[in-house]
C-alpha cells in the first residue's frame, strides 16, 4: 500500500495529512501534475459583497444539485452542490452517488475543530474510486463553516472520490482544495461526526443521494437481541 504524501503548502504537516487522497490512483494516472490548474476567479466586487459564495439553503430549488448524506449516527447531512464553482467535481461527486459508491463508507479521518474526511471505501484514506483523478478547479469561494470540499494529495490534480466538511473556517485551504459545495442543513449532525484518525467507532454514510431521487432515510438498525436465557443462567439466579 502507497504511503501518504504531506501537503506543506501554509498548512502546516498535520493539517495537509489530513486531507490527503488515494496515492495508488494519482501514481496510476502518471504526472498528476502535468496538467496546468485553470483557478475560476471570482469578481472582487462580488466577493467582497458575499454574493460570490452565497448558496441557495432551500433543498427543494434544484434538487439535482443536493448531495443527501444519511449518517450512522441517526442524523441526515444535506449539500448544495455548487457546479457554477467546481464542474466536473460536482460531476463526479454526483456520478458517484448514483451508483451507491458513497454508501456504507465511514468518516477515516475526523479532527475536532477542523474537518471530517470521508469518501475512501476501504476506510484507510489510500482508497478511491475506479474512475481517473480530476484536474483541479481550484476557486475563490473561502472555505467556510459547512464547506465540502475535495481532498488530495501534495499533487493538485488528485482528487477522486474522497472529501471533507469543515467544522470552522479555513482560509489557509483556499486556493489549495477545490470547494464544491456547503452544508444546508443538519450541520449539527455533521457536528456529532466521531473523531479519531481513524475513530475507534467511526460514522459511516449509511446512504448518499441525491434529494432528486426522493430516497427516504434507511431505517434505523434494529436493536441488539437479549441473550438467550439459559439453563446455566437459571442455575445462578436462584443460587443467588
Amino acid at each position: 500500500m502507497a504511503s501518504r504524501l504531506f501537503n506543506t503548502v501554509s498548512l502546516g504537516l498535520a493539517l495537509g495529512a489530513a486531507l490527503v487522497a488515494p496515492l495508488s490512483t494519482a501514481l496510476a494516472q502518471g504526472a498528476p501534475g502535468k496538467d496546468p490548474v485553470k483557478p475560476i476567479k471570482v469578481d472582487p466586487i462580488q466577493r467582497a459583497q458575499g454574493l460570490a459564495y452565497a448558496v441557495d439553503a432551500d433543498i427543494s430549488h434544484d434538487p439535482d444539485n443536493v448531495l443527501v448524506l444519511d449518517l450512522s449516527n441517526g442524523g441526515r447531512v444535506a449539500i448544495r452542490l455548487m457546479p457554477q464553482w467546481a464542474p466536473s467535481h460536482v460531476e463526479r461527486i454526483k456520478t458517484l452517488t448514483k451508483e451507491g459508491f458513497y454508501n456504507g463508507v465511514i468518516f477515516h479521518r475526523v479532527i475536532d475543530g477542523f474537518m471530517a474526511q470521508t469518501g475512501d471505501p476501504t476506510g484507510t484514506g489510500q482508497g478511491g474510486s475506479k474512475l481517473p483523478d480530476l484536474v483541479a478547479e481550484f476557486n475563490d469561494i473561502p472555505h467556510l463553516r459547512g464547506t465540502v470540499s475535495m481532498a488530495r494529495t501534495d499533487e493538485p490534480n488528485t482528487a477522486n472520490s474522497q472529501f471533507f466538511i469543515v467544522f470552522y473556517p479555513r482560509f489557509a485551504l483556499d486556493h489549495k482544495y477545490t470547494n464544491f459545495g456547503r452544508v444546508i442543513a443538519g450541520m449539527d449532525i455533521a457536528d456529532a461526526i466521531t473523531r479519531g484518525e481513524p475513530p475507534k467507532n467511526p460514522t459511516k454514510i449509511v446512504q448518499a443521494s441525491l434529494a432528486s431521487e426522493g430516497k427516504a432515510p434507511p431505517p434505523p438498525p434494529a436493536p441488539a437481541a437479549p441473550a438467550a436465557f439459559t439453563a446455566d443462567m437459571l442455575s445462578n439466579s436462584q443460587s443467588n
